[in-house]
């Protein structure tokens, strides 16, 4: 399986929180929930971050996924054994991104894959692998570039999965990669009633078990990123900046009178103003999907680690 570039990034690379990262790769998740467009389409490897997951949290993703599966009939799920940290664990295959409101009614989809966007944007993911041995690394905030000699490493020492229920995303254009891309389905469907499902007490206490699981990390992490951004924003100047090589995934609501081409999470060139203006618009939330991340990191400097 191939991999396209998208600016610098040749072998993109996300750090999750587990057990998110690991159901990722054992296609028991399909979703990976954003409150950012997903910059890229293609395979995307998967990293867990160090902080190893508490018996708590397993267990209520676990539910929330055995719940959502029994919608669609499925009631026999196998969770991996263990859920490794600060690991190169496989990759993915990311064919779009649409908003929430959409996958909800989005009825060529199984119910269940519906049931699991739980954020702004949710990256569509399909065709897991997972590495038969997870490879140590250190991560890095955002979609970042895995090193070549460890996608070296890593391509020879992937294996195929096999997901509970295989899901293929239905492309509006199989010929434009990126038909899938925040507001296409709206813009193509004139049903806007977000499909409803009877939810019994058992699935209701499960969403509600993974949104509070999901958003364990979100106030320590808000607050680490705010941090940062004071101290960039007091120490940097435009002196040295490189305006015109920097790009950044954006929302084309985050910014007023931006050309037009900057549209639907695109990747496109900021000025001093406008990224001045994205980065106090831009906020990272987590939601269903993971770990919480600014976006694509395509500084001159090297991206913060993830311990």
């Amino acid at each position: 399986m191939g991999s396209r570039g998208y600016g610098n990034l040749r072998n993109p690379c996300l750090t999750m929180h587990q057990p998110w990262a690991s159901l990722l790769v054992y296609g028991i998740k399909r979703i990976e929930g954003r409150s950012w467009p997903s910059p890229i389409r293609g395979r995307l490897w998967i990293h867990a971050a160090s902080k190893v997951p508490d018996p708590e949290t397993i267990k209520a993703m676990e539910d929330f996924y055995r719940e959502i599966y029994s919608v669609n009939g499925i009631t026999d799920l196998k969770f991996p054994e263990h859920y490794p940290v600060s690991r190169l664990l496989g990759c993915v295959e990311v064919v779009g991104c649409i908003r929430c409101d959409e996958l909800a009614c989005w009825e060529e989809v199984p119910e269940g894959v519906r049931l699991e966007g739980q954020t702004d944007f949710c990256w569509l993911c399909e065709k897991p692998q997972k590495l038969v041995i997870p490879m140590e690394m250190r991560g890095y905030q955002g979609v970042y570039n895995l090193e070549r000699k460890l996608f070296d490493a890593a391509v020879r020492g992937l294996c195929h999965v096999d997901s509970p229920l295989l899901v293929r995303f239905p492309l509006p254009d199989p010929r434009d990669r990126f038909s899938l891309k925040p507001g296409s389905l709206i813009a193509q469907s004139s049903r806007t009633k977000v499909s409803e499902v009877e939810k019994p007490p058992s699935l209701s206490a499960a969403i509600a078990g993974a949104r509070a699981a999901a958003t364990q990390f979100s106030k320590k992490e808000s607050t680490h990123q705010n941090n940062r951004d004071q101290g960039r924003d007091a120490s940097t100047s435009s002196v040295g900046r490189e305006p015109h090589n920097r790009f950044t995934q954006l929302d084309a609501r985050s910014l007023k009178g931006s050309d037009k081409t900057a549209q639907n999470g695109f990747l496109v060139p900021c000025s001093n103003q406008q990224q001045n203006q994205l980065d106090s618009a831009v906020h990272s939330n987590r939601g269903i999907g993971g770990t919480t991340h600014r976006g694509l990191n395509q500084q001159s400097q090297p991206p913060s680690k993830v311990k």
